[in-house]
């Protein structure tokens, strides 16, 4: 931390603690050590990045739990990142159309389809898969239960406000 000695109007001196710079200096190391260490002579490169994947649905600024969650009443949407020709996505439980070429933001993907849940399916994990120039990859993804739709016969009702005073 470093102490800075200034003088106030009258010739006084003052002390102020100085964090910010602390701060940036050690965000600036922070940020930049991963990149040198990456650089650095004599270490051996990291492993390759696997050449596909695939999820269902995009995480969002508002919400970060998407990521391989089936969402009722929503749209899903199924992403990859796949290198050959005729990507096809497939699951026990889903239907998908409109395949779209990507890229596309907030995912690391170049193929993207609409995704319909099956008419009754349970809640639970299942497998979706993506096949393209004969790699496949796989993921798993969960189906929340359905929300209760209705009121329940018997429930508590509101009257009409004909008793307001």
């Amino acid at each position: 931390m470093s102490v800075v000695r200034l003088k106030d109007a009258k010739g006084a001196k003052v002390r102020k603690t100085v964090v910010l710079v602390v701060a940036a200096v050690i965000g600036a190391t922070t940020l930049t050590g991963p990149a040198m260490a990456q650089q650095s002579p004599g270490t051996t490169p990291a492993a390759a990045p696997a050449k596909g994947s695939v999820q269902l649905n995009v995480n969002t600024a508002i919400n970060q739990t998407l990521v391989d969650k089936y969402v009722r009443d929503a749209p899903n949407v199924a992403l990859a990142k796949c290198e050959g020709a005729s990507p096809k996505f497939s699951s026990p439980v889903l239907t998908f159309s409109n395949y779209t070429p990507g890229p596309f933001m907030g995912a690391d993907a170049n193929i993207s389809a609409d995704v319909a849940l099956n008419p009754g399916t349970q809640a639970g994990t299942y497998p979706l898969t993506v096949t393209c120039g004969g790699q496949t990859y796989s993921t798993q993804f969960s189906v929340p239960a359905p929300q209760v739709s209705k009121v329940p016969s018997g429930a508590a009702k509101a009257g009409d406000g004909s008793m307001a005073g």
